[in-house]
């Protein structure tokens, strides 16, 4: 029996023992395994951590790619609209705006576009009408250069010829005299010179004179184009010069017409200026041109008040645009 009891005793002292190894055997285990998802949490911290900072990275470089990209899109629609702005203003308001205010329009067409369009083409006002009656004109054909220049000038640039609108009147005029020698103040690129000479009978002179010697080598070749050389002599240099050479040099005793289109302070000393030289006639013609605009008031003050002049006034408008302008036709009485 005891035998029994001491063998019982041992096998549950041995069970004990087993089962107090096999608990700490698990305890080990336990702590092992918890380590290891200690360790596992840790790296995946770190590797999210590593992530996030890569997607943070891509992100603002994404930013700072993107940042340039808009400031370029908000420039380049800045730019547009200030383009467009200013091309509405240019090509269309503005215009529309100094076709009834004649200050305005000299400034506008004469002092700021032109300049304006000198600097961007390189070349001037003058050069651009030639090369327009070059592309657009037949060459001889007079008629085809007069509407060369006024669709230049209408729908391009603006230029201080006679126009369509005063050269009507001064077509009439000229074939109401049908002169035989008529003298022309201010040639400028030739468009009245053109307007003159076509219409004079065969056999007659056109003497044209224009003091700026740019204006004068393109007014030779916008003659000539228009096939009238032979009845055009162009004279270079100041009208208070030449005007006393007329009958010594050209052999001619009177004028018959008389068109001044050149500076507007000389039309004045200039008619007196023929009147002395013995160059006008009784019945001789005067036409001037600009006379409200930008006008003439001396020069329209002797000639109407003047008991050697007949004259009468043709209202019109200034050369391509709504401003009012006129001629001023005046007969001597000797």
């Amino acid at each position: 029996m005891r035998i029994g009891k001491n063998q019982e005793r041992e096998s549950s002292s041995s069970f004990k023992s087993v089962s107090t190894c096999l608990r700490l055997e698990v305890r080990e285990r336990g702590r092992a395994s918890g380590l290891w998802c200690k360790r596992d949490v840790e790296g995946g911290r770190k590797l999210r951590a590593q992530r996030d900072k890569k997607s943070a990275v891509a992100r603002l470089g994404r930013k700072t790619t993107a940042a340039p990209r808009s400031m370029w899109l908000y420039f380049l629609s800045v730019c547009a609209g200030v383009a467009a702005a200013l091309y509405v203003l240019w090509s269309w308001l503005i215009p529309a705006v100094v076709q009834y205010n004649p200050w305005l329009a000299l400034l506008w067409h004469d002092a700021i576009v032109q300049q304006v369009l000198n600097i961007l083409t390189r070349s001037t006002r003058p050069q651009r009408i030639l090369k327009a009656v070059q592309n657009n004109a037949t060459r001889g054909d007079a008629e085809s250069v007069i509407a060369a220049i006024d669709n230049f000038c209408r729908k391009k640039e603006w230029a201080m010829n006679v126009g369509d609108d005063k050269g009507p009147i001064l077509d009439s005029v000229v074939s109401e005299v049908s002169p035989s020698f008529a003298l022309e103040l201010g040639t400028y690129c030739g468009y009245s010179t053109i307007r003159i000479a076509r219409l004079l009978p065969p056999g007659s002179r056109l003497l044209t004179l224009e003091f700026n010697p740019d204006y004068a080598a393109i007014a030779h070749q916008i003659i000539a184009w228009a096939g009238l050389q032979d009845k055009v002599e162009l004279l270079e240099g100041p009208s208070r010069d030449l005007i006393p050479q007329m009958k010594e040099r050209f052999g001619i005793k009177s004028f018959d017409f008389v068109f001044l289109d050149h500076w507007k302070e000389f039309y004045l000393p200039d008619t007196k200026l023929l009147e002395e030289c013995g160059l006008l006639r009784k019945g001789t013609v005067l036409l001037a041109d600009n006379v409200i605009c930008p006008g003439t008031p001396k020069y329209l003050e002797y000639v109407r008040n003047s008991p050697c002049y007949e004259s009468c006034y043709f209202k019109s408008h200034l050369e391509y645009t709504k401003v009012e302008d006129g001629l001023e036709k005046s007969v001597f009485l000797g």
